[in-house]
């Protein structure tokens, strides 16, 4: 795509103020495409890639919980209203084709509001293309697996996050026994599209597309904070709760601001790492304190070791692949200092010319001066 006509930021915020909304799935589109190409070497070929048409021919198992979910997909927006209207039937293609696509997936609740998100700023095979990318590139499909293991392990990141972050709003809701599965999954799962104004999930998106899906957190994380004092006025599960689902989504514009420029000021990767080793050493931990016979044992080592070995040759892998950049990377540079060397060539050899030229101009004057002399004498 072209982008001669926008203005390039200096810094992430600058470039969610500057991000013109008719031009939003353009710049989403880029952007995935620069993911991409930084990421190509750890890349991994999940999935066949299947024309989007060539999909929209086969059947689905899932076609019922989709068409199911249209109606309560966005059911006020003019675009997806109407029963089987166009918005409705576009979507249906694009959840029936990412069934076909990840039949490990399939469809699960929550996937209709991000393919609607995506629908709303590009065309139907586009929005398709940036749901395979969110899933597949940026990692999010896990969310959506049968076991939802990977949900659990959000909710827990996002639980020892706010005890760093507001702790006393951690030991407010863990008073009344209020994890964050109880209101953040579906900030989860629809990436926030389910509950709040559509101009602020717009925004979101911005932010994952160029950061990733830890936006996620840190959109919780501010979200939570900044109502922690009407929160803390709640004394009671279901109030909290009530607010939290219902009240703390009406966002204000200055209160939209506020969350954005918050969330480019946390830097939570490291935690999020930490954090989700912890949670499997815990697990491995409640495993270990139930009686495993030997085979059990030998199987979970078995497997650990597997796991390990991959992981191994995962970062072997990668480290060729820098060891190949920082080559290409070095011959760059010897090109350019070469060329560097040539131009300056160019520019003495250049300089003497132009002196050369100047002196038979100086010299070109001054017969021409004596020759208007010796015309005059002539005269």
């Amino acid at each position: 795509m072209s982008t001669s006509y926008l203005p390039i930021p200096d810094t992430d915020t600058e470039y969610l103020e500057s991000v013109p909304r008719q031009h939003r799935g353009e710049i989403w589109k880029f952007l995935s495409e620069q993911y991409q190409l930084r990421h190509q070497h750890i890349s991994k070929n999940q999935l066949k890639d299947t024309p989007y048409k060539e999909l929209l021919k086969q059947l689905t198992t899932q076609q019922h919980a989709i068409l199911i979910d249209l109606g309560r997909t966005f059911p006020t927006h003019p675009y997806f209203s109407a029963q089987l209207g166009a918005g409705q039937l576009s979507l249906y293609n694009i959840l029936k084709a990412y069934s076909l696509l990840d039949p490990e997936v399939g469809y699960c609740q929550g996937l209709s509001f991000v393919a609607g998100i995506l629908l709303l700023h590009m065309t139907e095979e586009d929005a398709f293309k940036m749901l395979k990318f969110l899933m597949y590139d940026m990692g999010m499909r896990k969310q959506y697996r049968p076991d939802m293991i990977t949900l659990q392990i959000q909710m827990y990141q996002l639980s020892r996050l706010l005890h760093d972050y507001h702790r006393d709003l951690y030991n407010h809701l863990e008073t009344y026994e209020i994890g964050p599965s109880l209101y953040a999954a579906p900030w989860f799962l629809t990436m926030f599209a389910s509950q709040f104004p559509l101009g602020f999930v717009a925004r979101v998106f911005d932010m994952i597309f160029l950061q990733g899906s830890e936006v996620i957190f840190k959109v919780a994380l501010s979200l939570l904070g900044s109502h922690k004092p009407l929160i803390l006025q709640h004394e009671n599960l279901e109030s909290i709760v009530e607010f939290i689902k219902n009240t703390l989504p009406n966002l204000g514009l200055v209160q939209m601001e506020k969350t954005i420029i918050q969330v480019f000021e946390m830097d939570i990767s490291k935690q999020l790492q930490a954090y989700e080793v912890e949670y499997h050493v815990l697990q491995d931990e409640l495993i270990d304190s139930s009686p495993l016979s030997d085979n059990q044992r030998i199987n979970k080592l078995e497997k650990a070791n597997s796991t390990l070995r991959k992981q191994n040759f995962d970062l072997l892998e990668e480290l060729q692949v820098s060891h190949g950049r920082i080559q290409m990377l070095e011959s760059t540079v010897e090109n350019v200092q070469s060329n560097e060397v040539k131009l300056k060539q160019s520019i003495l050899t250049l300089e003497l010319e132009r002196s050369a030229l100047l002196n038979t101009i100086e010299e070109l004057r001054d017969q021409i001066k004596d020759l208007q002399k010796n015309k005059l004498y002539a005269d």
